[in-house]
């Protein structure tokens, strides 16, 4: 924990060398370094992404590393120099899961889909959209590599036989059941739960998730809930939450208003969405 005080942002990822002699840390601030654990704990940059890293993942040998960002960039490089090996980049964003058993990685992303990669030969095998709604939040392997298992929105996580996954393979067929109809909300309660809900309270307390309780977050000054840990950018801001600056943030992006936040890349573009939510918001954090 010591050694990554060298990043200028939250470490996101982290992977270890085989013989445990060298770990790889990715970070919000856009880098990848490589720590000289056995010796001198030294570390070094071997890639600068220009976004934030979200996830890292070393190959069978050391013999590649493959990274996602905020921006939605997936690209497999050479851990020792940063030389791209290939690039899977879509227009699809955030990149939340990497995962890889011998002969295959597997990516999620923000819009729900999980591509399969053939690392044989970097083609790509199968891109399949698993949820109908929100981000694959988390993926891995089991079963020596015969199964994937995923989680994303819902409560539960996913198994499926990885020879048998195909077009027909969602997390959900329908709607759990303590979800609300989305028609039965008003649109600024709808926007909260497909764009917040995820990973912010509206109780007191902020529950274990990615981000703060929003309960009370007009008139709070960012970064001062007690039971959360901020990123840097937060940690001490002088931003004051109130309808102008939640209106701020969701219009520029949290990456473009508060650089270097772990908030995901996350805009409402359209204007009454924005004034809808924050109305619901104002009722309901009250």
């Amino acid at each position: 924990v010591h050694f990554l005080e060298d990043h200028e942002g939250p470490v996101n990822s982290v992977a270890f060398s085989e013989d445990g002699e060298q770990l790889y840390s990715a970070s919000a601030d856009g880098t990848i370094r490589v720590w000289d654990l056995a010796d001198t704990g030294a570390s070094r940059v071997i890639l600068r992404a220009g976004f934030g890293i979200n996830r890292i993942v070393l190959g069978p040998g050391d013999a590649w590393l493959a990274y996602g960002t905020v921006d939605g960039v997936t690209r497999v490089v050479d851990p020792a120099t940063g030389d791209q090996i290939a690039d899977f980049t879509l227009d699809r964003r955030p990149i939340l899961a990497l995962a890889t058993t011998p002969g295959t990685l597997a990516v999620g992303d923000g819009e729900g889909y999980i591509m399969l990669i053939d690392t044989s030969d970097w083609s790509v095998d199968r891109d399949i959209r698993v949820t109908e709604r929100g981000p694959v939040w988390s993926i891995a392997f089991a079963n020596g590599g015969q199964t994937l298992l995923a989680a994303g929105l819902d409560p539960v996580a996913y198994a499926w036989p990885l020879a048998e996954m195909g077009r027909d393979t969602k997390m959900a067929a329908a709607d759990p059941s303590f979800l609300k109809d989305p028609e039965l909300m008003g649109n600024g309660e709808r926007q909260f739960q497909r764009k917040c809900s995820i990973c912010h309270t509206l109780t007191p307390g902020s529950a274990r998730r990615a981000g703060p309780t929003l309960h009370a977050i007009f008139g709070r000054r960012a970064g001062t809930v007690a039971d959360y840990i901020y990123s840097d950018a937060l940690d001490g801001s002088d931003i004051i939450w109130d309808e102008t600056t939640i209106d701020a943030l969701f219009d520029d992006g949290p990456d473009v208003y508060v650089p270097g936040t772990k908030m995901p890349v996350q805009r409402i573009t359209g204007a009454q969405d924005r004034r809808d939510l924050i109305a619901f918001l104002r009722e309901a954090t009250q």
